[in-house]
């Protein structure tokens, strides 16, 4: 079993800059793959990006690529996703995703391969 807990999001400025974390508990962080999936005002739930539990190496959606960035900490059992140059449609509810899996490349962003969920937390880009 595993808990997630997202954290970080709120309003922010076209441009600007949030941080949001996701604390993690009920089995050892560094087994789980990690992504971070959002889903926008009446669109499908989509992937924003996501790290290999073994790996150094993250996957992005285009939409996220160059200014996003994923992150771990492993010592402190928490998955940061760092959002830069926000536009209004990065408007969304942000879901942190967990795998015990390791998963391949082409299998981070199917949201069917993560096992587990935090409950999301709202990112409102607006001025």
């Amino acid at each position: 079993q595993v808990q997630l807990l997202e954290s970080g999001g709120g309003l922010v400025q076209p441009g600007g800059s949030l941080r949001l974390s996701c604390a993690a508990s009920g089995r050892a962080f560094r087994d789980l793959t990690m992504a971070w999936f959002r889903q926008r005002p009446g669109k499908d739930r989509e992937f924003v990006s996501g790290l290999k539990r073994n790996s150094g190496t993250p996957s992005y959606a285009a939409s996220s690529k160059g200014r996003f960035a994923i992150t771990r900490d492993n010592a402190k059992s928490t998955l940061y996703l760092q959002m830069n140059s926000l536009k209004p449609e990065d408007t969304a509810v942000y879901y942190c995703a967990a795998s015990p899996r390791g998963l391949i490349t082409s299998s981070l962003g199917r949201d069917q391969e993560y096992e587990y969920w935090g409950q999301g937390t709202q990112v409102t880009v607006s001025s």
